[in-house]
């Protein structure tokens, strides 16, 4: 498949005025490139139309700083969770703190939790371990689950798939895999969250390929920034730190793999944002 030229096409984001909203479903606003201004980046993106953004937790701490985040802006929201990476931080007292964090109307899902085997950072039995204890917690406080899930396909589909009765809805987030996976997920219900990913010409092809093969009503869009800015945009910016507000130009380039007008894409994604996550009305 030849990838959407954006050298050589004009945009096809609709002007400001007239463009549907969108909502990050993942980004990691807690991380310390944006402590010099974070404030600007949320109006950055509030002015480009991302109306509603899900502050990922990926560990006992970052999951405290996302909701507490959250409680000081009417358009962020939170997950609370342990990142694999970090899973030997998964214990009961850690659960606990998340079942009392998960109280605030502003937590709207278990994670980022899942399997990493593609940097190991944690052992793979402690991350299965870790990975079954936020399945726990999700299933016993009737939340989502945000998943990560990188070169550990088909282990995390046999882990999820004799609880996933249990567990009220799923997304693996920032989905990076092979047919096959995507195709494991799917099977399981679950909804799918793209990236800049799908906009890298050197790794993203395969994702310009199987994004087709997603249901319009699993779809979910998100940035994960700062990391995978989409390369994409045009004229290229100085900064290599990913943003939110450049989620219209991961919409911008799955509508046109898609062949549908953006704001067809950024409208079927918003509702099913707010429906995964139960997010207000904005």
């Amino acid at each position: 498949m030849t990838l959407p030229d954006d050298k050589s096409t004009p945009s096809t984001i609709p002007s400001t005025a007239s463009r549907e909203a969108l909502v990050d479903i993942g980004l990691n606003l807690t991380h310390d490139s944006f402590d010099e201004d974070r404030q600007q980046v949320l109006q950055r993106a509030l002015h480009e139309g991302i109306r509603q953004m899900v502050v990922t937790g990926a560990s006992i701490d970052g999951s405290e700083d996302a909701v507490m985040l959250a409680n000081h802006h009417e358009c962020l929201f939170a997950t609370v969770g342990i990142h694999p990476h970090h899973a030997q931080q998964t214990n009961n007292e850690a659960l606990e703190r998340f079942k009392k964090l998960s109280q605030d109307h502003k937590v709207k899902a278990i994670g980022e939790t899942g399997l990493d085997f593609f940097r190991d950072f944690s052992p793979r039995d402690t991350q299965v371990r870790s990975f079954e204890q936020h399945i726990d917690l999700a299933t016993q406080l009737g939340l989502p689950m945000f998943l990560h899930e990188r070169d550990a396909h088909p282990t995390l589909a046999e882990v999820l798939k004799p609880h996933r009765d249990s567990v009220k809805d799923i997304v693996v987030h920032c989905f990076t895999g092979e047919k096959e996976a995507l195709h494991a997920y799917l099977d399981l219900g679950c909804y799918i969250g793209i990236t800049g990913w799908i906009c890298d010409e050197r790794r993203g092809l395969h994702l310009a390929d199987l994004v087709r093969d997603i249901p319009s009503d699993r779809l979910m869009l998100e940035t994960d920034s700062p990391y995978l800015m989409p390369r994409n945009i045009r004229p290229k910016p100085k900064s290599r730190r990913n943003e939110p507000h450049y989620l219209t130009r991961v919409c911008e380039f799955t509508a046109a793999v898609l062949d549908i007008p953006y704001n067809d894409l950024a409208c079927q994604t918003t509702e099913n944002a707010r429906r995964f996550f139960s997010l207000p009305a904005p």
